[in-house]
């Protein structure tokens, strides 16, 4: 079956977020939504969140999940926001605890159990979740991070930040527990998938100043993807990939993010002062 998707774009971190819908019930799941947050000033707004919500009020959705692809390194998410809002449940990859474990100390976050109580649902690979008529179901892709997974809904696969489109390529691999042969293997199981398959990507970064971009195909990428169509190799692909993120910087948002994210998207408690800090641990990265 096919569902309905959805794509909202936030310039300011160049993620793409997904409303996915089945057509004939109406229950509607948010894929990857972000809290606002100016890091100039510290300031959080909810303006990407709000119109996420009023797009499923106006269409008369019913909103069962909001779903993470992973513990985003490049914006805070606003699925705890969601949750409060409209009791939708917070669903992560179960390997979201080994990304807990380590971030969780660096920013010495006690409040952090590293057993995803945080979130609603922690889902593996084959396991499903009903979503009206449809299902959504899991593929376990890490390399990116060790907690990245992939939604299969109908015919649409949401990739999280494993793939992107075709002229853009494929996702950094030098997080901590991330892996460019692990990555290479799960985007080969991405790419096994029936050609026809619609794929979503978390993010685009508009090479050549193109207009932003987010559905492709399996086909499509293994024809066409710069660093990994069909034929480039593990070890070829490695050697990319290891040399491209030696060059990258540190996302923006890295430290505000996660340590926002492991938490489902909620802000760390308030200090005695009543005041919500967000923490930068010096030299730690």
């Amino acid at each position: 079956m096919t569902p309905l998707v959805q794509a909202f774009f936030d310039p300011a971190t160049s993620t793409v977020s997904y409303i996915v819908s089945d057509p004939i019930s109406l229950q509607a799941a948010i894929v990857d939504p972000v809290l606002d947050f100016d890091p100039k000033a510290a300031r959080i707004s909810t303006a990407s969140a709000d119109k996420l919500l009023a797009q499923i009020a106006d269409q008369g959705l019913a909103l069962t999940y909001v779903l993470e692809t992973h513990a985003h390194a490049d914006h805070l998410s606003a699925a705890e926001l969601i949750r409060e809002r409209t009791g939708a449940k917070i669903v992560i990859g179960a390997h979201i605890t080994q990304v807990q474990k380590t971030f969780g100390p660096l920013f010495d976050a006690d409040d952090v159990h590293a057993d995803g109580r945080a979130f609603d649902h922690l889902i593996d690979e084959g396991q499903t979740l009903p979503l009206g008529e449809l299902n959504i179901s899991v593929l376990h892709t890490p390399g990116h991070t060790p907690a990245c997974v992939t939604y299969r809904i109908g015919d649409a696969a949401f990739v999280g930040d494993t793939l992107f489109m075709p002229d853009y390529g494929t996702a950094r691999a030098d997080f901590p527990g991330g892996d460019a042969a692990v990555l290479y293997r799960s985007i080969r199981k991405i790419l096994a998938l029936p050609p026809e398959t619609r794929i979503f990507v978390g993010h685009d970064y508009q090479p050549a100043g193109r207009d932003p971009q987010w559905e492709t195909t399996v086909a499509a990428e293994r024809e066409g993807n710069v660093h990994v169509r069909d034929s480039v190799g593990e070890a070829e692909f490695v050697a990319m990939r290891e040399a491209r993120d030696a060059t990258l910087a540190a996302p923006t948002l890295i430290l505000p993010s996660l340590q926002v994210n492991i938490r489902a998207g909620a802000l760390p408690p308030p200090e005695p002062s009543g005041r919500v800090f967000l923490r930068l641990p010096v030299n730690a990265i």
